[in-house]
């Protein structure tokens, strides 16, 4: 029984970046999705966004699948901004959106006075008791700094439940953290490079990552000029603490936070799947170092700079990447799309726009319906004949158990050699 209960107060929200995305981390089995709305979001550059009207369309495949949905409205808000701010939270409260992520106490207050729920951004850099008291008259939840370690945040939860202290929902007030993903070089993501560089402040979601890229040292004189160590010193590699997940649930947190709203819909569904594994694995006592193994090669697959274990474990130095962009084991690259499926034969029509697919290949097929779809080509024919290779301009046509909608892309997965 206690094992049971431990599941149950473990969420996994993952990150909403466009519809491929959102059902990606429903099939997936996400707990809840996150997700930005126009430009005050902390994603409002890099990731598509979703607009007011979308909020209907949300609500809808949420309340389908019984997941939370939570909107992120987490930026700095200035004084001509706070009428868009409003009608925002207006929208997302008619729209009965579960909670609003925020920092700026005009978005709080506002949030509160609607009776909306809201959580706590990493913004808000929570790092000890007595912040966790102040903002539980507005928040039922909060994301601690990022650079708390897990002793400290083991102190919280534990001064939580014996001081019970509780949101305005009149529940304990409950922890989240950031479970795998990027990470900033920055105090919980407050840096002010692309501010000085470009007029174009990270804390207002229009980060232009110039941490990400490599640099130079010269000398005074301009003679002498050095790569440092031929490494991206400013570049922290990726969040990934599927190892130590028992020693997070043990801390007492109560939601696990998925990075990458600007990444795509195999990294959430892929990311998603292995976390609910771990937790699962962790309630019913069967998390091994050889699952462990199994699920950070899976991880590798996907979009990622490298991973560390960030601070949780006491670390004081980040571990920084050693190349631009991702070193994931896989990519993808895009073949054609869907023009037709056979419901009763269970059979995907294919239209192929580049390259080409062989039996035995793996494809993702992803859509703003489907989500994801993985799987292995066993067949494949042309004109009803059976072919081992296409060739552009073919409408093949392949096995395929799950629907398929017309215009979901095929993409072919490559492995890194």
């Amino acid at each position: 029984m206690q094992k049971h209960s431990i599941l149950k107060k473990i969420e996994i929200t993952a990150p909403a970046g466009t519809w491929e995305s959102l059902m990606a981390a429903i099939h997936a089995g996400a707990g809840s999705v996150y997700f930005g709305v126009g430009i005050l979001n902390m994603r409002a550059r890099s990731s598509i966004n979703f607009t007011l009207p979308d909020l209907v369309k949300i609500t809808r495949i949420c309340r389908k699948f019984n997941v939370r949905s939570y909107l992120t409205l987490n930026t700095i808000i200035y004084d001509h901004e706070l009428k868009l701010m409003k009608r925002i939270v207006d929208s997302a409260k008619k729209n009965e959106i579960s909670a609003i992520i925020a920092s700026d106490p005009s978005v709080i207050q506002y949030a509160k006075s609607l009776e909306m729920e809201v959580h706590m951004s990493t913004q808000t850099n929570i790092s000890n008791l007595d912040s966790v008291k102040y903002w539980s008259q507005y928040a039922d939840v909060m994301v601690t700094a990022r650079e708390l370690s897990l002793e400290q945040i083991a102190s919280l939860t534990r001064a939580i439940k014996r001081q019970k202290i509780k949101g305005p929902s009149g529940n304990l007030v409950q922890i989240e953290v950031f479970a795998h993903g990027a990470l900033c070089m920055a105090i919980s993501g407050k840096c002010y490079l692309s501010l000085d560089h470009y007029n174009a402040s990270a804390n207002r979601g229009a980060c232009f990552q110039l941490c990400r890229r490599p640099y130079l040292v010269t000398d005074t004189d301009g003679e002498i000029e050095l790569a440092v160590d031929n490494e991206y010193i400013m570049s922290p590699k990726d969040l990934c603490t599927i190892g130590f997940l028992d020693k997070i649930v043990k801390a007492g947190v109560s939601i696990l936070k998925i990075e990458g709203r600007g990444r795509s819909p195999e990294y959430v569904k892929t990311v998603v799947t292995c976390y609910r594994e771990a937790a699962k694995a962790v309630q019913t006592g069967t998390f091994t170092p050889e699952k462990v193994s199994d699920w950070i090669r899976r991880l590798k697959t996907v979009y990622n700079r490298g991973f560390w274990d960030g601070y949780y474990l006491g670390r004081k130095m980040g571990e920084w990447a050693g190349q631009h962009g991702s070193v994931a084991t896989e990519y993808k690259e895009y073949v054609g799309k869907v023009t037709n499926y056979f419901k009763k034969l269970k059979v995907a029509e294919i239209k192929m726009e580049s390259g080409y697919l062989s039996a035995g290949d793996r494809v993702y097929f992803q859509g703003p319906t489907t989500g994801v779809i993985e799987l292995t080509v066993s067949e494949l024919r042309v004109e009803l004949k059976r072919v081992g290779k296409t060739v552009k301009g073919d409408r093949c046509s392949i096995p395929v158990e799950l629907l398929l909608r017309r215009s979901d892309k095929v993409y072919k997965i490559i492995t890194n050699r």
